[in-house]
């Protein structure tokens, strides 16, 4: 009871000093422990409110984004009133960046709906992809990006979805930013046995942001591929930073309690604790979590706010994982 009591409490953003000073008979009380779990997103929620949203900006212009947005992946296989909900939520605590692609079947659909009806379009920031024609779901090229235009009303940023279309689609997005119809455009590549390849395209092309797979349990990027960002100038976009399938990253930490010190950053959650990680590099300019779930959401938004580690802390946070948390 005692170790579970703590565990609410360090959850709760309060030090561990404070688990020992609490009154014995109050905290042991079934039904108070019972209120401390239940009145726990309330908390995190305010907290949310309370502490200052980060944000990052991007090196083409100077824009600044709040460091953590949403990856939609699952929105077009999720209840639509679901996704409104999880949207409106997003912008009420402060983030704006959302990452879809067109071949996420009715995810563009979904958000561009949504974000119509709460009179939001304008005020987020909208990622999407194509393929080169014949590619990922049949559709790309031009008519992919018309279709992404119609569904969603504006696209701020463009990739080209993975290393294969690159060279024949940059003519095409080249030209759409020339003509002022995306603001910016990008390589997409989540496959670390791509980098050889991406790292070519970084130098050849004048992209504006790169997004590939960063994580706590993933830093192949560290190597070349994050540090040539940062010389190019490149926005970097984290995909998967909590890992993903066999190797989501909470599911291996099971039921261990946070380090203490990990309340010094804001950190409530392992969820927290792997996103204010991967965004705390200095080449990664936001994270894109996916989150087809409100709870997901409001957790994951909340490691956008607040301080993020710092070197010392990072090594930490790397120290602690080899051990494997």
């Amino acid at each position: 009871m005692q170790m579970a009591r703590a565990r609410v409490l360090i959850l709760a953003g309060m030090p561990v000093e404070t688990v020992s000073s609490a009154r014995r008979r109050d905290v042991l009380q079934a039904g108070l422990l019972a209120g401390l779990v239940a009145a726990l997103p309330r908390a995190l929620r305010a907290a949310d409110r309370a502490a200052p949203l980060i944000t990052k900006a991007i090196p083409a212009t100077g824009e600044k984004i709040p460091v953590m947005g949403v990856g939609t992946n699952h929105f077009g296989r999720t209840p639509y009133e679901d996704v409104r909900s999880i949207l409106k939520r997003m912008y009420e605590l402060g983030g704006t960046v959302i990452d879809t692609a067109a071949m996420y079947g009715d995810s563009e659909v979904q958000i561009g709906k949504a974000l119509t009806e709460l009179g939001l379009t304008q005020k987020m920031f909208i990622a999407t992809k194509l393929n080169a024609p014949g590619g990922f779901g049949g559709i790309g090229g031009r008519e992919s990006f018309e279709r992404s235009m119609q569904r969603l009303q504006k696209v701020d940023l463009l990739f080209i979805h993975f290393v294969d279309s690159v060279e024949p689609m940059m003519p095409l997005v080249t030209e759409l930013k020339k003509q002022g119809r995306v603001r910016y455009i990008g390589i997409t590549s989540i496959r670390t046995p791509e980098y050889p390849q991406l790292l070519e395209q970084m130098r050849k092309y004048p992209i504006d942001f790169l997004q590939v797979n960063y994580s706590l349990g993933d830093r192949s990027a560290e190597a070349e591929v994050l540090p040539l960002a940062q010389e190019r100038r490149i926005a970097v976009m984290a995909a998967v930073p909590l890992g993903g399938g066999r190797n989501l990253l909470i599911s291996q930490v099971g039921d261990r309690a946070l380090p203490a010190w990990a309340a010094d950053f804001g950190i409530a959650s392992w969820g927290q604790f792997f996103l204010k990680y991967v965004v705390s590099h200095p080449a990664i300019t936001c994270a894109i979590p996916g989150s087809s779930k409100l709870e997901h959401l409001e957790d994951n938004q909340a490691a956008g706010h607040g301080r993020l580690p710092d070197a010392a802390t990072r090594r930490k946070m790397e120290e602690l994982w080899a051990g494997k948390a």
